[in-house]
């Protein structure tokens, strides 16, 4: 059976890659990267509508090492989050799982706007493969047994874990920026809920990750993950627009196909 701390973790982990739509002209983002830690506010994202373009370099196969190497409660210790300690287990260790991309995986936008919106499929990620093998990198084969994609809206999504438990995401909010050929940067914004049959555990999830083109087979990236309170936490108040938890890691991907 999963504790109870190792699936609160998997609340943040589930944001490494895929949770990445349209760009803005500054570079609010970027300079964000450049202030970490000192992170007080949410970050500025539009309304996430249909699903994450990326570059044309993403397409393809990959195997990814993920290591955490920094780890910040900035609100503690009034507020510290549920196994952020145990989170120490993952420092500065290597994290291996599979993640894809590719125009096949695109699903043309539906709704009384689709008509407005170009059908010609990009680049997205796997959502179902991606979440499925990370979540078995970090929890175990035998502890995830399906993820489900809303056939309908690419930013909805359903982990159906180990012990009727599941975990519902959503994404909310998204922004790119696309310094150069060789760089993009994305955010996005996830409510996840967390339910099983003793509990109900809700937070809302920022990913931020920069990602560079070495060449055509590596890419390099930094990510970092904020959590913060959802209203119905009893500390919501106290912490704000601030985060309680902030999580940095160093992402290297090895093209295999």
């Amino acid at each position: 059976m999963i504790c109870t701390k190792s699936l609160l973790k998997i609340l943040l982990i589930f944001s490494i890659l895929f949770s990445f739509a349209d760009s803005v002209s500054a570079a609010p983002i970027a300079e964000r990267l450049q202030q970490f830690p000192q992170w007080h506010n949410k970050p500025p994202v539009q309304l996430a509508k249909g699903d994450l373009e990326y570059p044309e370099w993403m397409a393809g196969t990959w195997n990814v090492e993920s290591t955490l190497v920094e780890k910040i409660a900035p609100l503690a210790p009034e507020i510290v989050t549920p196994g952020f300690e145990d989170n120490d287990n993952y420092l500065n260790q290597a994290i291996a799982f599979q993640v894809r991309f590719g125009t096949e995986y695109y699903s043309p936008p539906t709704g009384l706007f689709s008509k407005f919106n170009s059908s010609q499929p990009f680049v997205v990620a796997d959502r179902a493969f991606n979440g499925k093998k990370i979540a078995q990198a970090y929890l175990g084969d035998d502890n995830v047994y399906q993820v489900k994609i809303d056939p309908d809206n690419p930013n909805q999504q359903i982990t159906f874990l180990r012990g009727e438990r599941k975990l519902i995401s959503k994404i909310t909010g998204r922004t790119k920026e696309i310094p150069s050929q060789e760089q993009f940067i994305a955010t996005e914004v996830t409510q996840q809920l967390f339910r099983s049959p003793q509990r109900l555990y809700l937070n809302e999830v920022e990913t931020t990750s920069d990602y560079h083109l070495l060449d055509s087979g590596n890419v390099s990236a930094e990510q970092i993950t904020a959590i913060y309170l959802s209203p119905q936490d009893p500390d919501y108040f106290t912490a704000g627009d601030r985060p309680v938890a902030l999580y940095r890691y160093h992402l290297d991907l090895f093209k295999q196909s």
